[in-house]
Parts: structure tokens; sequence; C-alpha cells
């Protein structure tokens, strides 16, 4: 182990891009259907220092991930909406150096955008309903499919979100899931855990 990224903000886009992949990795193994998650990004240095038994001799990453109490979300609701109270008044102490969350989502094709208008333009005067509507919408629209999203953030504003789709039935099981990412992919969330890391006491 090398103590290169003991300062903070000097983890990278690679280190946390690693650390996504790692958790949507040990995720998938519980399969679809699951409730959001949410991870706490510390120094595999750290962890090897204090309990060596918790880190494999060949583990050369640089941050952990380490899983939090599970997050509680009501059946049938976006977790967006569910998660938006925890997120804004949430907040990290060292030795945390980031933050991810897992949660599935509904996507769809772009041309499936004028479905979901037709849904929800009656309802424009209520944004509550109407968001509520487009959802329900984009959840039974035939070219809806389900993803796992992996979003992190580190100390000092570097963020990321990474995608896998869920399988059609007619996929071949055996080919590997393709992870999907873009810079402005759930830029909200990448914005709103970044925020958790901030030093709220000290700013105020």
């Amino acid at each position: 182990m090398t103590d290169e990224h003991t300062d903070r903000g000097q983890f990278s886009p690679d280190d946390l891009g690693r650390a996504l992949h790692d958790i949507l990795d040990h995720v998938e193994l519980g399969g679809w259907g699951q409730p959001p998650q949410l991870f706490a990004l510390v120094p595999t240095s750290l962890i090897a220092e204090q309990n060596p038994g918790l880190v494999a001799e060949d583990d050369d990453s640089a941050l952990s991930p380490v899983a939090q109490e599970p997050l509680e979300v009501s059946a049938g609701d976006e977790p967006y909406a569910q998660l938006e109270e925890f997120l804004a008044t949430a907040t990290w102490s060292p030795p945390v150096e980031g933050v991810a969350l897992v949660l599935e989502i509904v996507v769809l094709p772009p041309d499936a955008e004028g479905d979901l208008d037709s849904a929800f333009e009656p309802l424009l005067a209520d944004p509550a309903a109407s968001e509520s509507a487009a959802r329900a919408a984009a959840r039974k629209h035939p070219s809806a499919r389900t993803a796992r999203l992996a979003v992190g953030a580190l100390r000092g504003g570097k963020t990321l979100s990474l995608m896998r789709l869920q399988p059609a039935p007619d996929d071949d099981p055996d080919a590997p899931m393709e992870l999907l990412t873009h810079p402005e992919l759930a830029s909200t969330l990448q914005s709103a855990l970044a925020a958790t890391l901030d030093d709220r006491e000290a700013q105020g």
C-alpha cells in the first residue's frame, strides 16, 4: 500500500470510477429489484492499517466502499424524491473521502419523450402531479428499460456516474453488461452527493 492519496482532494476520477465499478459488481450479486444503497468511500490504505484482515494483500485500490444502513424508499416511489431529504441533511466526517449511491431507475429512448409529454401535459399547473404522471408513464412505456445507476462524489469536487442496463429477455446471458457514462448523467444527484461532503460547520 502507498500513501500517495492521503491528502484530501488527491484522489482521482479513476479512483472514483474503480470504486463505483466495484460497487456495481457487488450490488449485482443481489439481483434486480433492490432498494437504493449508500456507500462511504474510505482510503484503502487506512483500512489496511487499522483492520488488516479486511483488505486483501493484492488489493491495490485507492478507495474502499463501506456499505451504510439501507435507505428506506416506499414501494413504487421514485427514489429521487425519497432521497431528497436525506441528501439535504447528510454530512460525512473524515476519514470518509467520498460517497456513492446506487439505485435502480427507468430509462427511455429519446423518441419516447413525446409519449411522456402527452401523459403529463394536462397537469402542468400542478408540478407534483405532472411529475408523478411522467414517472408512471415512463414505467409503463413499452420501450422502458430498468437500469442500475451508481453515482459518486469525492471531497474536492470530483463526481462521476456509471449506468448498466438490465439485460433484456432476449439478450445473450453470457454477454457482459455494457457500462455507460456521460458528464451530464445524473448531474443533479452528483451535485447533491458532493454537497454532503462540504465542511458545512466550517462554512456556517
